[in-house]
């Protein structure tokens, strides 16, 4: 490139700068933007590596694409499905799959897989191209996009795994897990690690064998065996997972997951969780009895929207507020299934697990 050409472009960059600032007491979220470009700037004031802005350039195109692919999505909660790219159709995994995403999309989720072949290809052709999701990676080998999913504007060629797995687990409302090779060992692990810490979720997260199958129970085991006996992790960390061989069970603890709660967020060291309806103050004190263990300080108690969700879009409904400790996550999603099993939520609610 030219001097000239170089001069204009630096020219051009600046005056969109310049009008982006000029806007930015307008835009809704103001503050982050700021913070973003306050970020860039103090990099480029320092030294770092070309090869560093390389990554943080792609890093930034790659989360792009994810932000403006899934903000129609946002209303529909969405199954992500792992598995192995190398399970042939004749398999009973791949059928397996195949029946499985059939059936939530029945249910009203979409379904997200890493757009390969395998798991990820019965998942696109059991759902459906117009209910599918794919999350390609760019490899020299074994991830071209599975003829499903392969020119749908829903599927997105991510350069890096981390960008992609971010995504995946982002805007998942759940997370079913097929045997697979060291890619679906990693992705297990990493599900429990990131529930484990509660960096992600709550979400229902299943691992499914075909009937009869021993894969993720044999691991269940070693998770035991290894894990839970020595206390490496918590005795309740197995409540972050289901392991079964059945289809109805795998398809109940999804839908089961958002019979009354609906989602959480922390506003300041309370969490907040969201219900689909209210429980009776009899209910609420049955929660303090059972899970009293998990609070840092105080109660569970029944609360409308705090003042910092006034613009939250489940401003209406119900919520328990709690200091719970950050540290039990096992105990938490024990805790939600008591809470599922309590309220009748409408049956509008019941008919539609699948909206958000």
């Amino acid at each position: 490139m030219s001097s000239s050409a170089s001069f204009d472009t630096l020219k051009s960059l600046q005056t969109d700068l310049s009008e982006l600032i000029d806007r930015l007491p307008t835009l809704k979220h103001q503050q982050f933007i700021k913070q973003t470009l306050e970020t860039i700037v103090h990099l480029a004031e320092s030294e770092i590596e070309r090869l560093d802005w390389k990554i943080l350039s792609a890093t930034l195109a790659d989360m792009e694409q994810g932000f403006q692919l899934f903000y129609p999505y946002r209303h529909v909660r969405k199954v992500a499905i792992f598995g192995s790219a190398r399970l042939s159709p004749e398999t009973p995994e791949y059928l397996m799959a195949f029946d499985f995403a059939r059936r939530v999309t029945q249910l009203g989720f979409m379904v997200m897989t890493g757009g390969g072949g395998g798991i990820m290809q019965a998942g696109h052709e059991g759902a459906g191209r117009e209910n599918s999701f794919g999350l390609n990676i760019q490899l020299p080998f074994e991830q071209q996009a599975n003829p499903v999913i392969e020119g749908d504007p829903k599927l997105i060629h991510f350069k890096y795994f981390f960008t992609r797995k971010l995504f995946l687990v982002k805007e998942s409302d759940a997370i079913a897990l097929f045997p697979g090779g060291f890619g679906t060992q990693d992705e297990a692990f990493e599900c429990m690690t990131l529930s484990q810490t509660g960096k992600f979720g709550p979400v229902p997260v299943v691992l499914i064998d075909h009937p009869g199958g021993d894969y993720w129970r044999s691991w269940s085991e070693y998770i035991d065996k290894q894990l839970v006996q020595k206390g490496l992790v918590s005795p309740d960390d197995p409540s972050l997972y289901t392991v079964t061989d059945n289809l109805d069970v795998a398809c109940n603890v999804i839908t089961g997951f958002y019979q009354v709660y609906h989602s959480s967020r922390y506003v300041g060291d309370r969490l907040v969780i969201r219900l689909k309806s209210e429980l009776s103050d009899a209910e609420v004190e049955r929660l303090n009895a059972e899970f009293s263990d998990i609070l840092v300080t105080g109660r569970i108690e029944k609360s409308r929207a705090l003042p910092q969700e006034v613009q939250d879009e489940t401003v209406e409904l119900p919520r328990l507020i709690l200091y719970f400790n950050q540290r039990d996550l096992g105990r938490l999603y024990q805790l939600i299934a008591v809470i599922n099993q309590m309220a009748t939520p409408s049956l509008e609610q019941t008919a539609h697990p699948e909206r958000k």
